[in-house]
């Protein structure tokens, strides 16, 4: 028995299409995602039926509206799922990062559940590594090859992939969150928030090491990250907003507060906000540094100066495609070379900003590829009659018009 969505549709004639990932409000960044994969499909299969499997159900029912049914798949049976997957006449796998070590097998059990079921197989823009585990590299080398097509969101899971010995095509697009648009963060919010108006304001975004990066030393990179923050404070005459993506970054960003000479500069976002309204927010930014992926990619998107401060490959590749200085990774040690490279971000980027922008365009046109590529493939399954570019019959292509930047 499946879970019901919160407000009951009447049944759609399309195909059903299932969209598995690590859905559930854990991560702005995996809702971000989720919000652009299933208003994808909705653009490309109007009348389709999407059936969205949650960690969470009862976050995703309140949170995504584009979604017909929810399925949960964490806690629940492994029957309760099994039973879904023969009515989907699609099942999409991601975006995001989740083939990596420990996570990786538990989603592809799934997928090779389905295609033992003959169900067809997509993976949207998703990232892969690392992957040092004999079980999950087994798991994505087998279950990959099988899928219908394959699509990775940076050029680094696309060599995880070769090197754990996938033989198959594999297509580099973007990330599916660039798609995203952004909701108002108003007047309101900010004073809530207790940010003062009419400051400079620098947003920051430090996490956990995490599976990642579990090298990387607490105590360095909180230091290193009070430093910048001190430093942007005195710089700029700014106030610091710590950007929670995920509710364990409140007690890094905590940390890093506890690390700053000046510590009345710095706020850390408490409220709940829907991925738009995050990206809303990053208008509000004259400069953003920080190490979520998302973080990055939202306040690019938003036409901020931005600092990414690398510490997996998702990131150093993002950076590398924004143009991006290339640090090379976030240690104590580099708090010089960190602040020249902010002080410098700073002064040169009104130069940059054009040269942002084309990089931006061309990296969600990439990232609309991946939603042509699924719903040619629906072409390919019979399903929706519709056109060669891989639109709905009657309906005018996907197109997610590239974001104004700011001055």
């Amino acid at each position: 028995m499946t879970t019901a969505p919160s407000h009951p549709q009447p049944a759609r004639p399309g195909p059903r299409i299932g969209v598995l990932g690590s859905y559930g409000g854990f991560n702005t960044g995996d809702e971000a995602i989720l919000t652009c994969v299933l208003s994808c499909l909705r653009a490309q299969r109007p009348d389709a039926r999407l059936v969205v499997m949650s960690r969470n159900a009862e976050h995703t029912r309140a949170h995504h509206p584009d979604a017909d049914e929810v399925v949960p798949w964490e806690g629940v049976s492994r029957n309760h799922v099994l039973d879904v997957l023969p009515g989907l006449d699609l099942l999409v796998l991601g975006g995001g990062g989740i083939l990596y070590d420990g996570e990786a097998r538990r989603y592809l059990r799934l997928v090779r559940a389905a295609q033992t079921r003959s169900v067809p197989t997509f993976a949207y823009a998703i990232g892969a590594g690392p992957l040092t585990e004999a079980e999950d590299r087994e798991a994505v080398r087998t279950v990959l090859a099988d899928m219908d097509d394959v699509v990775v969101r940076d050029e680094e899971s696309r060599l995880v992939l070769e090197e754990v010995g996938l033989e198959r095509e594999v297509a580099v697009t973007a990330d599916p969150a660039l798609l995203l648009g952004p909701e108002p963060f108003t007047g309101t919010m900010m004073r809530d928030e207790g940010i003062p108006a009419g400051a400079r304001l620098v947003g920051m975004s430090v996490r956990e090491p995490g599976r990642a990066a579990e090298k990387l030393d607490e105590g360095d990179y909180h230091a290193l990250l009070a430093d910048v923050a001190d430093f942007l404070v005195r710089r700029l005459d700014a106030h610091v907003v710590f950007l929670p993506m995920e509710r364990h970054d409140v007690r890094h960003a905590h940390a890093v507060l506890s690390h700053m000479t000046a510590p009345d500069k710095g706020r850390i976002l408490h409220g709940d906000y829907s991925p738009g309204q995050v990206l809303g927010f990053m208008r509000h930014l004259d400069v953003a540094v920080g190490m979520r992926l998302h973080f990055v990619i939202f306040a690019a998107l938003s036409g901020v100066p931005v600092l990414p401060l690398p510490y997996s490959g998702k990131v150093f590749d993002f950076a590398r495609r924004l143009g991006a200085p290339a640090l090379v990774g976030v240690a104590r040690e580099q708090a010089g070379l960190l602040l020249a490279e902010v002080d410098r971000m700073w002064d040169e980027y009104p130069r940059r900003r054009d040269d942002l922008g084309s990089r931006m365009r061309e990296l969600s046109a990439a990232a609309r590829e991946t939603c042509v590529r699924c719903g040619s493939l629906l072409d390919a399954l019979g399903e929706g009659g519709g056109s060669e570019d891989g639109t709905a019959a009657g309906e005018a292509p996907y197109v997610v018009e590239p974001r104004p930047l700011h001055a």
